[in-house]
């Protein structure tokens, strides 16, 4: 099995996120992540870098869907019910960006962002979209 009794990935360091803590959950229900364990994990296998974990917007939908991802659309054959507008689920940090540059980034759970994806997004980016500030 590749994951230990706490959800985290065998034989690799625990992952931190954007704030140097440990990563928090992002969602189990729809559940997320590269690893589907509902942390925005990552690893040299994950080519899209699934590290942003966001609350996503119809925006952000539309957004992607323009784009050629439709993450709205359920894929029964993945297990995947589609997303909609509040859900969280951990994007990939290359698309939060370009959605920010358009105008269409969906708030952020820093606590959930995994520290890679700030090889694609500034923190203080990042941090402007924050909804687990205080």
């Amino acid at each position: 099995m590749p994951f230990d009794e706490h959800g985290q990935r065998r034989g690799r360091r625990p992952s931190r996120n954007v704030l140097g803590g440990p990563i928090a959950v992002c969602s189990s229900e729809p559940m997320t992540g590269f690893f589907r364990n509902g942390c925005c994990e990552t690893s040299p296998e994950d080519l899209g870098s699934h590290t942003v974990c966001a609350a996503v917007t119809a925006a952000f939908l539309a957004f992607s869907k323009a784009r050629g991802n439709d993450l709205s659309m359920p894929r029964p054959e993945f297990g995947f019910a589609g997303l909609k507008p509040g859900d969280h689920w951990c994007l990939c940090a290359p698309r939060w960006q370009e959605a920010l540059e358009a105008g269409a980034a969906p708030q952020v759970v820093l606590r959930a962002t995994e520290e890679g994806a700030l090889r694609h997004c500034k923190l203080e980016d990042l941090t402007r979209f924050a909804i687990d500030l205080t």
